[in-house]
């Protein structure tokens, strides 16, 4: 019997950790995937792929198809997703796995206008809101398979975190920290939208609890190959204890696409870079479900307060 192809939508796949997760799914045949990969450069992004892999000739049994999609722009984020869906229909596919991995730790940012006349800042457009606002436009594809009621139907969003999310400690301050124009600093910055990201995994797994759609966070560890500290002002090296290669990053994040261990506890959707399911504890202050509801609009009120209605 033929093996079904499984369809991944991934951001931030370009290079880094979200490349090699993909290259690594590539290189192997036993199971096809389709890939539908969002980038900001997209010939740089072909040619990224085509040198990964020069003897091939061809990704069989796989497709990969790059789409233009800017995170710091809400606009594209909804050409991307109708550009995929498009595509999905024409392929009568749904997504299996969507893949949120792209993430900035501009500081900056936060000193000048948000992008695109947003009040936030860009790293909360991009790290946070761009991607939430993504899954709503793609949830229609990614709960197709809630059709049928076999296992391999399932779905699931895996949300790229860190272990960052543990310098929040006072939550009240996020408001006005993660403003565009507030001047806070890079590190401060990181922290903070990787806490409000982490509550927009939390409010997908209330609102798909009912489904057959799984979401998992995960956090790849300390990875300073990535080049995630460029511009933050965070200075990361190989020394640093805990820190791990790009490549021990990305097997982090394919654990969270493969592992189906889930506590009981629906809470703990955290799969740290050693591979244990965080305790509540850790993550106490993403629970909190009038702070998600606070964080995660429904996608009329992003395209409202975005400027993106009539679009």
């Amino acid at each position: 019997m033929a093996t079904t192809v499984k369809t991944v939508v991934a951001t931030g796949a370009s290079s880094g950790l979200g490349f090699h997760v993909i290259k690594h799914l590539l290189s192997q045949t036993s199971q096809p995937y389709n890939f539908i990969l969002g980038a900001r450069d997209v010939s740089r992004t072909q040619n990224a792929y085509r040198a990964a892999f020069p003897e091939s000739g061809s990704l069989a049994p796989h497709s990969l198809e790059i789409l233009p999609l800017e995170l710091s722009d809400l606009k594209t984020v909804k050409r991307f997703a109708d550009q995929t869906l498009e595509k999905l229909g024409e392929k009568q596919q749904g997504i299996d796995y969507l893949l949120l991995n792209a993430g900035i730790t501009n500081g900056a940012g936060t000193e000048k206008p948000g992008p695109g006349g947003s009040k936030w800042c860009e790293a909360l457009v991009v790290n946070h809101l761009s991607q939430h606002y993504l899954t709503h436009l793609l949830l229609p594809a990614l709960l197709r398979s809630d059709r049928t009621d076999t296992t391999d139907s399932e779905s699931r969003i895996v949300v790229v975190s860190s272990g960052a999310i543990r310098r929040v400690t006072d939550p009240s301050t996020l408001e006005k920290d993660l403003l565009a124009g507030s001047g806070k600093d890079g590190d401060t910055v990181y922290a903070e939208t990787k806490f409000v990201q982490l509550l927009g995994a939390h409010w997908w797994r209330r609102k798909l609890k009912e489904t057959r759609c799984k979401v998992v966070a995960v956090s790849p560890g300390l990875i300073p190959g990535t080049g995630i500290g460029r511009g933050s002002g965070m200075v990361l090296s190989m020394e640093m204890k805990d820190a791990k290669s790009v490549e021990e990053g990305a097997q982090s994040i394919l654990r969270a696409f493969m592992r189906d261990d889930f506590p009981e506890d629906p809470d703990r959707i955290f799969l740290t870079s050693w591979g244990e399911w965080w305790d509540s504890d850790t993550i106490g202050k993403t629970l909190d479900k009038e702070l998600q509801d606070r964080w995660c609009p429904e996608k009329e009120e992003v395209e409202a307060e975005e400027g993106l209605k009539g679009l």
